[in-house]
């Protein structure tokens, strides 16, 4: 089997999102069976009842979020429960009831969020301005005011994503699911059979372009009349910076992994080229996207066999293991809770055992996007994955368990502290984990017999860039070109080819034919349509490693750091745990600089982390016209 795609997140479900940096876990409904309407006519009463009670206090305040924070956690669990529903068992009936409890959602927090206005000037304690500063930017699709248009975004955003899970592509007798088309993309030579599968899968993108910019127009309505610009601005500002000061960040952050990405980039389009030929794989300028094992190019790992690469004599195959072993599905997530339990966390609850979803169902359609659930915002936690017996889905296990022990560690915290330091932290510290699933982990967990000698160091670590470097530019360009569209910059009669003149730019990669306007290529990658803000990726493609590079020095470990695990050491765990345990009750700085000491993101990490990586890329590419 090949390598699975990396297509995780940290669960929405109904999204009423109580923190500015992260719309995932904390949800919520009225008490009632409130519709829209019901709502928008309540906040217009609230608005009134304000205005007769003349200036508001500060008592007033903390009454008020107390209030908003006891609302918001009671109805949290039904909300949550069933969105998991819908995910896990998807019908006509459950997309229904999910597009009504989304619109009553987005109306109640659409509600408090113009209440918490009322406030603004006030001086206040840190965690009523916090929470209330938290209200009124915790949105990612912010509904209009007006009833029939909040109930048009809410169906209008159940229904692409629906769209999108159940999409199959009819070939010969036989439907393809993603993960068919998947698992083709991944294994395939064939050029003719992998430009087939890489147009049939962007094809369900097609369907989904109209409603989509309806939603963005919807959705930039719903964020003027919050006092934002656009949507996409709304999105920026949640980081405890500027939203200018933030995009400033994401670009330097990535100018420091940029030689890196070149010399990658280099190296595996001069491999397709002596595999594929001129015709197919051209040797210089961008990569066609079809080549690259992965249905949208961001992960290049399925091509390592494509890269001519001497595999040391102790070197070791994962999946093999995984296989030899005859590992279930529930083995290999027992594993992986074994190592935060090394490190001093507790077991997962038993319910996570007895409700999570291991396995695709054969009798019905579900979501089969791996992403970790916080149920009640407490003890229930959850994990929804069809999890592959390979070497990329034993590492995903890791980063899903990862948000849930984070969601645990968070869960003594306030209500609308319950989530991470911000959305990139999140994915961050499950990713942090699995880079030490390296051979030194593999032995202590007696996977493997000894250690590899540091001839092994290069193999292992390009099959590691394939994913974690290769990645790096895509998951800074999405939302660059969302943002885009969010302001107008992007038209919709641009979106296609605004897409592919980023991916060029960032990526360089290429569309493997010509893809005009009739296609919504956008639409082909499951976070645009689910509307699931991406740079938390980036975030967390950067602070993995210098998490990890922290946890490693604190663990006392001296040598290279591709080598470091900090399985079963306590220490390192108690300096993890602390830094969990803040949920986003603190500015993100306060958290980073509690785990590394430092208040600024920092890429260095990951140069240090593939530094004998990159010295031989640069020898074998010498002579070579890198670039595109």
């Amino acid at each position: 089997m090949p390598r699975s795609l990396r297509r995780y997140a940290l669960a929405a479900g109904v999204a009423l999102a109580l923190c500015a940096c992260q719309p995932a876990s904390n949800e919520a409904t009225p008490a009632k069976d409130t519709t829209a309407k019901d709502a928008a006519a309540g906040t217009a009463a609230n608005g009134a009842n304000a205005a007769q009670a003349g200036k508001p206090t500060a008592d007033e305040a903390r009454a008020f979020i107390k209030d908003v924070e006891a609302k918001a956690d009671a109805f949290n669990t039904e909300n949550s429960r069933l969105a998991w529903v819908q995910a896990t068992y998807i019908t006509p009936d459950t997309e229904a009831l999910l597009a009504k409890a989304s619109e009553r959602a987005a109306a109640q927090q659409l509600e408090w969020a113009r209440q918490a206005a009322r406030f603004d000037g006030l001086e206040l304690d840190y965690d009523t301005a916090r929470k209330l500063r938290f209200l009124k930017q915790g949105f990612v699709l912010p509904p209009p005011s007006d009833p029939t248009k909040n109930a048009e975004l809410a169906q209008l955003t159940t229904a692409i994503a629906a769209d999108y899970n159940k999409y199959k592509y009819h070939r010969g007798d036989k439907d393809l699911s993603f993960e068919d088309m998947a698992n083709i993309m991944a294994e395939s030579r064939d050029p003719k059979e992998l430009l087939e599968i890489w147009t049939n899968w962007h094809n369900v993108g097609v369907g989904l372009r109209d409603r989509y910019t309806r939603i963005i127009d919807l959705t930039n309505e719903g964020a003027h009349e919050l006092g934002f610009k656009d949507a996409g601005e709304l999105w920026r500002i949640g980081y405890d910076m500027p939203p200018e000061a933030f995009t400033a960040d994401l670009d330097r952050l990535l100018g420091q992994v940029k030689p890196l990405y070149e010399s990658l980039h280099c190296y595996v389009r001069t491999k397709l080229n002596e595999h594929y030929g001129n015709e197919v794989a051209p040797a210089t300028g961008p990569i066609p996207a079809h080549l690259l094992g992965n249905m949208w190019a961001q992960s290049w790992s399925n091509v390592y066999p494509l890269m001519g690469v001497k595999e040391a004599k102790q070197s070791y195959d994962l999946t093999k293991i995984i296989e030899q072993r005859k590992m279930t599905e529930q083995d290999m997530t027992h594993t992986a809770e074994q190592f935060f339990v090394s490190l001093g966390f507790d077991k997962l609850p038993e319910s996570f055992w007895k409700q999570s979803l291991f396995v695709r169902p054969a009798d019905r359609d579900v979501d089969c996007y791996a992403s970790a659930w916080h149920i009640d915002t407490r003890d229930d936690v959850r994990l929804k994955m069809c999890i592959q017996r390979t070497d990329d889905d034993f590492r995903v296990l890791h980063h899903e368990l990862g948000h849930n022990y984070y969601q645990l560690a968070y869960k003594g915290q306030d209500f609308m502290y319950r989530t991470g330091a911000n959305d990139g932290f999140h994915e961050a510290v499950g990713d942090t984990l699995a880079l030490s699933v390296g051979p030194t982990y593999l032995k202590q967990i007696g996977f493997i017999d000894q250690v590899p000698a540091s001839d092994s160091d290069v193999p292992l670590l390009l099959k590691s860039a394939l994913d974690r470097v290769a990645i790096l530019p895509w998951t800074y360009l999405i939302d660059q070109w969302r943002w885009r569209v969010f302001s107008g910059d992007i038209k919709p009669e641009q979106y296609n080819a605004a897409w592919w003149e980023l991916r060029q730019k960032y990526q360089g990669i290429v569309p493997p034919t010509a893809r005009g306007e009739e296609f919504f290529d956008p639409g082909a990658k499951f976070h645009v349509p689910n509307f699931v803000p991406y740079t938390r990726y980036f975030l967390a493609a950067v602070l993995q490693f210098q998490f990890h590079r922290a946890l490693c020095q604190t663990a006392g470990y001296e040598g290279p750091l591709n080598r470091c695990s900090i399985y079963d050491n306590k220490e390192a765990g108690k300096r993890l745990q602390a830094m969990l345990a803040m949920g986003a009750s603190r500015p993100w700085q306060d958290a980073l600089e509690a785990l590394t000491g430092s208040r600024e993101m920092d890429a260095s990490a990951i140069l240090d982390f593939y530094a004998p990586l990159k010295t031989w890329l640069d020898e074998q590419n010498t002579g070579k016209q890198c670039g595109w």
